[in-house]
């Protein structure tokens, strides 16, 4: 029976940019959105699996702020990463520390924001991955608010369903759908064993062309 690679495995060996290439392999080339997702409190390597939020901008009073979105927190679950599909709205900062805080408690592995974020010292501070595009200092209250939770959402033209497995580096964001998974995991894992055969190869005098064409990879 073929061993599964965990999550914890994942996070250790794979990174963003090789799981894109392994995507490229099974013809999946654009799930990573291109708009600049990044980095706001930690550079590490993110990977959990999806738990969906839809948001929109308002220009009216709330009369249940926060509803949907603490609902949401609520039901995270361990391993799972916040999407916030907010459509790059930079109207307020939909995420910050207070919900890091209660997404940490309950084992959510960190967030990522089509949108702004605030709270960015602290959350920093706390080593609460965060990933966005921008930063706000207003509240999101009668300005953004979640109207769905658990459904697919869009980020920059990628679809991101409830319990795909998603990465984010220092390079970016990508996702993998759940029907490509193991295949997709598969691929990227035999890759980086064959890069560090590459690596090792030419640190000992190979040159890169004979390196490329012993192993395939650049």
């Amino acid at each position: 029976m073929e061993e599964q690679i965990t999550l914890d495995q994942m996070r250790q060996h794979l990174f963003s940019a090789i799981v894109c290439d392994a995507l490229d392999s099974v013809g999946l080339p654009h799930q990573a959105p291109r708009i600049p997702l990044r980095p706001m409190t930690v550079e590490t390597v993110l990977v959990g699996r999806c738990k969906t939020t839809l948001w929109g901008e308002m220009f009216h009073h709330d009369k249940n702020p926060y509803e949907l979105e603490l609902q949401a927190v609520d039901s995270l679950c361990p391993d799972e990463i916040l999407i916030a599909a907010a459509g790059g709205s930079t109207r307020s900062g939909i995420w910050g520390e207070l919900l890091s805080t209660a997404a940490n408690y309950r084992g959510c592995k960190g967030v990522i924001v089509d949108g702004a974020v605030r709270d960015i010292r602290q959350m920093r501070q706390m080593e609460f991955p965060v990933w966005a595009t921008a930063a706000s200092i207003y509240d999101s209250k009668d300005r953004n608010r979640v109207v769905d939770v658990d459904v697919p959402v869009e980020i920059d033209g990628v679809l991101f369903s409830p319990g795909d497995l998603v990465f984010a580096d220092i390079d970016g964001v990508v996702v993998v759908p759940e029907h490509v998974e193991k295949e997709v995991i598969k691929l990227a894992w035999e890759k980086v064993h064959d890069e560090n055969e590459f690596r090792d190869s030419i640190k000992n005098g190979m040159s890169v062309t004979e390196a490329f064409e012993r192993y395939g990879v650049l």
